[in-house]
């Protein structure tokens, strides 16, 4: 074999080698995990910074892997066409044409994107300065690249890609929680905080008709005794009526030996009014600026709708806050198989969901919800039928609600087809 076919040879493998390496390339860039770069390269990891950098400009790095890539698979095939010539004649053509689309999808691209995609942030790391190398050596044609491209954009005009959406966000946690990177719990935690923004807080407050308050002409002993009933640690301060919301009272500012002398209205401090549609998110701020643990939801007319504290938004973080006052109550208990007990004090969708009902409503409360269903306040012994739940009001007050029993019955064409349900009862 002449000297000249081996090196040909050797610089067709040469070729072969390089395309196997910027087809590597192209796939760790694209699947490697940005987010554990960037905490590498926050900690100093030189290479990392080299990634970010190289990421940032990914336009212009997969304008320089592929021309890398083609220079060597047009350059590989030439080569091999012009040894295989000489040897088979105008054959040689045809073998190199199979020969190298066959060794050139092998070698030059299955195998090296398949390598890398089991490993893009190694494979990143030792491609790094190799391809930086290149960037700068292809970067004359890599310029004319970006002008035609610029040109492209004024001729077509492409619409602009928006940014991750809150949905795409949802996803990344769904398959982060999949692929194991992090537990169910840190999961919900991650889910809740990008959704922290979509509630309101009509959404988590305590209704009027619950919310346990004092008056400002109350005695000490009167409001003593309210605290030790309810349990909490503040408590609104009315003047007449509870749509006149004058303060909110600390125990721990009540329990005082230097207050034992001061009335309700010198020991309370000024309310923190909202609105019913302001966002868990912004409240959040307004109570941190406030330095308030508790806020007033004023209705439409002025008066007093409900209170929200700042437990209530965290839980919808890091879900139920138990302290040692609290009492635990069960909103779900299973009576029997298919039969629940529910408290009319329950989230609605908190509710359906329970029941896997694909539903959402405007109404928050179980309790409104029985009332919208019956059509008048309730009374106990009262039912009705929704899609496959049968609800009966087993506890009720004047003016709602309180406590019904769910029955989940099987569909009517089920029943047809299961021999004991032949007949209704």
């Amino acid at each position: 074999m002449e000297s000249d076919s081996i090196g040909k040879i050797f610089l067709l493998a040469l070729f072969i080698l390089f395309s196997a390496f910027f087809s590597a390339t192209e796939t760790a860039f694209s699947a490697l995990n940005r987010i554990r770069i960037k905490s590498q390269a926050s900690d100093g990891n030189k290479r990392s910074r080299l990634i970010m950098k190289l990421s940032d400009n990914y336009d212009k790095l997969i304008s320089t892997i592929l021309i890398g890539n083609n220079i060597c698979n047009i350059s590989a095939t030439s080569l091999a066409t012009d040894l295989l010539i000489r040897n088979f004649g105008n054959m040689g053509v045809t073998i190199s044409t199979v020969s190298m689309t066959v060794i050139i999808l092998i070698f030059g691209e299955i195998s090296p994107k398949s390598m890398a995609k089991d490993s893009p942030e190694g494979f990143a790391h030792f491609s790094a300065p190799i391809i930086n190398l290149f960037y700068y050596i292809l970067y004359p044609i890599n310029f004319l690249f970006s002008m035609w491209k610029k040109l492209l954009i004024k001729i077509f005009k492409p619409t602009s890609v928006i940014g991750v959406t809150e949905e795409e966000l949802l996803t990344m946690v769904d398959e982060a929680e999949n692929d194991g990177g992090i537990d169910s719990a840190e999961g919900e935690l991650i889910r809740n905080a990008i959704e922290f923004g979509d509630i309101q807080a009509k959404d988590i407050f305590t209704p009027r008709v619950d919310v346990v308050a004092v008056s400002s002409d109350m005695d000490r002993a009167e409001v003593e005794a309210v605290f030790w009933e309810s349990g909490y640690s503040r408590l609104p301060v009315y003047s007449e009526t509870i749509d006149n919301i004058v303060g909110v009272l600390n125990q721990k500012d009540f329990g005082r030996p230097e207050n034992r002398e001061r009335s309700i209205a010198e020991m309370m401090k000024p309310p923190v009014f909202v609105i019913p549609t302001i966002g868990i998110d912004e409240l959040l701020r307004t109570l941190q600026r406030t330095k308030s643990h508790m806020a007033v939801i004023a209705d439409e007319f002025g008066g007093t709708m409900g209170i929200v504290t700042l437990e209530d938004v965290l839980e919808e973080l890091v879900g139920e806050i138990w302290d040692e006052q609290d009492e635990v109550i069960e909103e779900f208990v299973m009576l029997s198989e298919n039969e629940y007990r529910v408290l009319c004090s329950a989230d609605l969708n908190d509710m359906f969901e329970f029941f896997n009902i694909d539903e959402e409503s405007e109404i928050s409360k179980v309790s409104g919800w029985v009332i919208q269903e019956l059509g008048r306040i309730p009374r106990v012994g009262d039912t009705f039928t929704y899609g496959k739940l049968k609800v009966t009001v087993t506890k009720c007050n004047p003016r709602r609600a309180l406590e019904i029993v769910v029955r989940i019955e099987e569909p009517e064409n089920e029943k047809e087809n299961n021999g004991k349900y032949k007949e209704k009862t």
